[in-house]
């Protein structure tokens, strides 16, 4: 019994050897599990669906002051449609942007408030004449406080004693300024004026010097009066008296992103970008 038992046991352990063995070899030998319907699915799609992000393209815009509250809302909905630019405003005096752009500031299209500054420009080759268009047009209108009790209701009446202070932009640099000189000139009242007239670096500075109450009267665009409750119209300026207000837009050589900032223009000659113009006071020409 002694013997069978010791047999049995012996027997007993090279059979749990050989399963183990046997159990181990069949683990190296079994091949990797295979991914399921829906991981294969999973994985074709993160392949293929995934977007690659794009890096945004940034425009800058170097335009006129007068055109700040029209191109907020045309930055808004020009972005909402376009996610892959970014537009940037610079905005000043028609003629301290021009002198920046023929300094070589970044600027990748131009809109002025005046053809002489676009012109200048176009003359120096820094944009091309066929990537340049006159857009909008603007009236020149005289403006004082809203709250003013001095009667002003033509050119003369700014020659009353209770006028103190009239502003004016600067004339070589800021087109309104340019445009009311020559209105003033031609109704021989410029000269007259001089001791008044206080200069604003552009036409929004002269709109604050009325706000404020700094002066008592100042010429400034039919647009630009428009977005202020501080001021009132005292008179529209003879359109006949200056040459006519046309704002031209045109194309930066230097600019890296052509094909952007083509888009860009001739999305402000599109009816929706025409009609926020309007919403602000500007006319299309015909």
């Amino acid at each position: 019994m002694l013997k069978l038992s010791k047999f049995s046991y012996v027997l007993s352990c090279f059979i749990i050897a050989a399963l183990v063995l046997t159990g181990c070899a069949s683990k190296k030998e079994q091949p990797a599990a295979s991914a399921t319907p829906v991981q294969t699915a999973q994985a074709t799609a993160a392949a293929t669906s995934t977007p690659v992000p794009t890096e945004k393209v940034e425009l800058t815009i170097s335009a006129a002051a007068s055109l700040t509250d029209a191109f907020k809302e045309i930055q808004t909905n020009y972005e909402g449609k376009n996610k892959q630019i970014k537009l940037n405003f610079n905005f000043g005096a028609s003629g301290a942007l021009q002198q920046q752009i023929e300094q070589g500031a970044p600027a990748d299209l131009f809109f002025s408030a005046a053809t002489k500054n676009m012109k200048a420009l176009v003359d120096k080759q820094l944009i091309d004449t066929a990537q340049q268009k006159n857009l909008l047009i603007n009236e020149l209108v005289v403006v004082v406080p809203a709250d003013g009790k001095v009667a002003v209701q033509k050119a003369d009446d700014l020659t009353n004693d209770a006028i103190k202070h009239l502003a004016v932009g600067e004339p070589q640099t800021v087109p309104a300024g340019s445009y009311a000189k020559e209105a003033l000139t031609n109704a021989k009242l410029w000269d007259t004026l001089q001791p008044k007239i206080v200069q604003g670096k552009d036409v929004r500075q002269v709109l604050t010097y009325v706000e404020s109450g700094n002066a008592e009267a100042g010429f400034v665009y039919k647009t630009d009066a428009l977005t202020s409750k501080s001021v009132k119209v005292a008179f529209s300026v003879d359109p006949k008296s200056y040459t006519p207000i046309e704002y031209p837009a045109g194309i930066v050589k230097a600019t890296k992103h052509s094909k952007e900032t083509a888009d860009f223009y001739a999305y402000l000659q599109t009816k929706e970008a025409q009609d926020v113009f309007v919403k602000f006071g500007f006319s299309i020409p015909k």
